[in-house]
């Protein structure tokens, strides 16, 4: 991809995909050496914190191409002697948003196109080998929020235990991702606090039953809880691994393996300890005619999310998952460091306690005082 300003084109290739053919080739097209852009959160797990949104690295002698993945994701202690750190360029900058965007790994070799290779690039554009996208253009859509939804189709699904229920399939219009709102009961009977869930895409939970995390229970429970209220709505949000995509959540995976906690693994392959926007959630509940809701959830955020959007919540109902030997030191970190209302679950040496039970008591549950 080539970034362009009035000033110079920038040629950009992704970490993720870089073998030593296509190192080579870049330089040659480019023209110049290039330097590794990485974002703020991979230099503090290099022990290296910086301000800005991304650094740029400098070498004296550049690495080849498993050395620069390994810049970019693997554990380190910090970085060799002989490379240096520079705050990174605005063209740089708006390469990683595009593909944190686009969740891939959020690390690239920025490469300006120096004055003797505007022919050979001139080239490939004509041949559709490179794409030029402005830089202005490609930063106003990174700072748009998630793309609008278009509601694109429902149909009727009968699943065990709840029996029918309506999907509804939301697209954004950039076709990136594609989420599903699950409508349980009848509407007519639905409460005037429609109950809902919010439940991020987990494929090693939900579908396979991984014991790594608490999803698939938590999906399941979820959406038994609607239902046993008369019904509402479970919004299922692509957003795979607290929103970096699955390829980057089994990255992260091979991390928590050598001992990080879930938010340290992010930290290294270069995210955020979560990355998702609930915009896109209440476009839904917006897009259902739903205003007023009663909120399924141990994560504060996804209440004040919803509240900053314009949603009304008007209480919250815990619901946990499966506690167990696996998952103990995930929600442990879920609790101590995102600030998840999950003590009283934690603290029950395994019991796991009914979605309501923890609320009954005078907000047992650790939640905001008030709300259920």
């Amino acid at each position: 991809m080539l970034l362009r300003t009035a000033e110079v084109d920038t040629l950009i290739h992704p970490l993720e995909c870089l073998r030593e053919e296509a190192l080579a080739a870049a330089r040659a097209l480019a023209g110049s050496p290039p330097m590794l852009v990485l974002s703020r959160h991979r230099m503090a797990s290099l022990g290296l914190p910086i301000t800005e949104e991304a650094a740029a690295l400098s070498f004296d002698a550049v690495p080849d191409a498993r050395a620069l993945r390994e810049l970019a994701s693997s554990r380190l202690e910090g970085l060799p002697d002989d490379i240096a750190a520079l705050p990174a360029s605005p063209v740089a900058q708006v390469a990683l948003r595009l593909l944190r965007r686009a969740q891939m790994l959020p690390a690239a070799l920025a490469l300006p196109v120096a004055p003797g290779q505007t022919n050979a690039v001139a080239e490939q554009l004509a041949n559709g080998s490179l794409l030029a996208v402005d830089l202005e253009a490609a930063a106003a859509l990174c700072a748009s929020g998630p793309a609008p939804l278009l509601r694109v189709s429902d149909a009727r699904v009968p699943l065990p235990a709840i029996g029918d229920t309506r999907f509804v399939l939301f697209r954004e219009t950039d076709a990136l991702h594609e989420h599903v709102a699950i409508l349980i009961g009848e509407r007519a009977n639905w409460q005037e606090a429609v109950p809902v869930r919010l439940h991020s895409a987990c494929l090693t939970g939900d579908i396979f039953g991984s014991m790594r995390c608490d999803c698939g229970a938590q999906l399941r429970r979820g959406m038994a809880a609607i239902q046993a209220q008369s019904g509402g709505i479970l919004l299922y949000l692509a957003q795979e691994g607290r929103g970096i995509g699955l390829g980057n959540k089994l990255r992260a995976y091979q991390l928590q393996d050598q001992g990080l906690d879930t938010i340290d693994a992010d930290q290294v392959i270069g995210y955020g300890k979560d990355e998702r926007d609930f915009r896109t959630a209440h476009d839904m509940l917006d897009q259902l005619g739903v205003s007023s809701i009663e909120l399924l959830t141990n994560n504060p955020a996804k209440v004040e999310a919803l509240r900053r959007a314009g949603t009304r919540v008007v209480g919250r109902q815990a619901i946990y998952g499966q506690l167990t030997a696996h998952n103990r030191h995930y929600l442990s970190t879920k609790a101590d460091r995102h600030g998840h209302w999950l003590h009283d679950l934690l603290n029950e040496q395994g019991e796991v306690i009914p979605a309501r039970a923890a609320d009954e008591d005078g907000n047992s549950d650790g939640g905001p005082s008030g709300e259920r």
